[in-house]
């Protein structure tokens, strides 16, 4: 009989399920913007932001998504990964208020697939879905943690 302190290595967590989602969301939105980059180009050039950082974001977005998604599938980096799911989904959410609250002048979505179907109610609703996932992986390996030291 194991010890109940020894993981099975070949048991799927709630933890794992959570990274699934947030990581299905990120590789997904980056591989879209790639694969139709020009689309994703001129929605980002539409942004009410200084060109210089619409460059930057046209470059590191698609590539930060991805590393995102990178560090959720490993267990050693998953909570570096947690965090900045979160941190991305917290701008991205803000800028989704702001839009709501018509802080903005004009409005494009540069979010990538069929998420840019969403309305912006709509979004901020799936993005806050996404933000409480981020928020909830962090908890379950804080918790697990916890539990570990004891």
């Amino acid at each position: 009989m194991q010890h109940p302190s020894i993981k099975n290595s070949n048991r799927i967590s709630f933890q794992d399920v959570v990274a699934f989602f947030l990581i299905v969301l990120f590789i997904y939105t980056a591989v879209s913007k790639l694969l139709d980059f020009s689309q994703f180009q001129k929605q980002m050039e539409l942004q009410t932001l200084p060109a210089w950082l619409q460059l930057v974001l046209i470059w590191s977005l698609p590539t930060i998504e991805i590393i995102t998604g990178l560090l959720l599938m490993f267990i050693r980096t998953r909570m570096v990964g947690f965090y900045l799911s979160a941190l991305l989904l917290i701008i991205f959410t803000g800028y989704i208020a702001l839009v709501l609250l018509n802080y903005f002048g004009r409005v494009p979505c540069s979010c990538g697939g069929v998420i840019r179907t969403l309305g912006w109610g709509l979004h901020l609703i799936f993005n806050v879905f996404f933000l409480l996932l981020s928020f909830l992986g962090i908890y379950l390996i804080n918790r697990e943690r916890r539990i570990d030291w004891h």
